[in-house]
């Protein structure tokens, strides 16, 4: 790294230390109309899976933060701080910290700057997640379930262990979602925007839970998340992914939320036609990017 700016991993115990990483993240989040770290990233470091890392000029004010481990990368310029050369310096550090190996990297809006370091450093677009988003009328439009089949509401500590099996089955090919684990569930669940009246689950003649719709109600833009819907993949084609996704819209309207949003894997057709027959439209998108090998460019 130049002399300009020094690598370091900062103190988030210490107010000083976590008040300036989080300025960053937060000022790029304004800056771009996306969130700099997703909700998973912010779990880890919470946990501490994965390690924070700063960037710092000769002052000590953090020019670039990061998350690193595990297999994957997150990277944040301060929005003065850019094109100044200040995401190379950095990302040119920071790989010097992995070992070799894949490594990802989530870009959140599709930032042009991120599309130009990541085509420096080797890395490829592997993925893309659309966000989707859906004004609500205020009318509720459930459908209604087939015959012996009902819905109901998430029964914590009950429901623990067969929601996991579910939910690893529904999405067994899914990098993140598939390898949920009870703990994973029970951190979310700690969260203060869970609420077991959000989770919907749709349950068989025979009380088996084979789908779900949990939701996310909070924040600030009066909007409700369809944060994961799934269903049984033996049970995929029978119409149960729209009784879900009907009855968790009716349910966002009940909690006051004007508009509904979720993400959605971008290769997922059979999804996105749902989705797009409920009328939600493409808001965002996020790439993750892919490095196979290490790529050492020049100066």
């Amino acid at each position: 790294m130049t002399a300009s700016l020094r690598l370091s991993v900062p103190d988030l115990a210490n107010p000083a230390d976590r008040d300036a990483y989080f300025a960053v993240v937060d000022a790029a989040a304004d800056a771009d109309g996306a969130a700099a770290f997703d909700e998973q990233t912010r779990l880890d470091l919470a946990a501490g899976r994965r390690a924070p890392w700063a960037a710092r000029d000769a002052s000590g004010a953090m020019r670039a933060v990061a998350v690193l481990g595990g297999g994957a990368l997150d990277l944040v310029v301060a929005p003065d701080a850019r094109g100044r050369g200040v995401g190379r310096q950095t990302l040119s550090a920071l790989l010097e910290e992995v070992p070799r190996g894949a490594l990802t990297a989530w870009s959140h809006g599709d930032h042009p700057g991120a599309h130009r370091l990541a085509a420096r450093f080797g890395f490829t677009a592997a993925r893309s997640l659309l966000g989707m988003r859906l004004m609500l009328d205020g009318a509720a439009h459930p459908a209604a379930p087939p015959h012996g089949f009902s819905l109901d509401r998430f029964r914590p500590g009950r429901d623990d262990a067969e929601w996991v099996g579910l939910n690893q089955r529904t999405f067994a090919s899914h990098p993140e979602q598939g390898r949920m684990t009870a703990a994973d569930l029970h951190d979310r669940m700690a969260e203060p925007w869970f609420d077991a009246g959000d989770f919907l689950v749709l349950r068989d003649p025979d009380g088996r839970m084979v789908g779900y719709d949990w939701l996310k109600v909070g924040g600030d833009d009066q909007a409700g998340e369809i944060y994961v819907l799934g269903v049984d993949p033996g049970l995929s084609g029978r119409g149960l992914g729209r009784v879900l996704l009907m009855a968790g819209l009716a349910r966002l309207g009940e909690r006051g939320c004007r508009e509904a949003a979720l993400y959605v894997e971008g290769d997922n057709d059979a999804a996105l036609w749902l989705y797009r027959s409920a009328g939600f439209a493409v808001s965002s998108t996020d790439v993750q990017y892919r490095r196979s090998s290490p790529v050492y460019p020049g100066p």
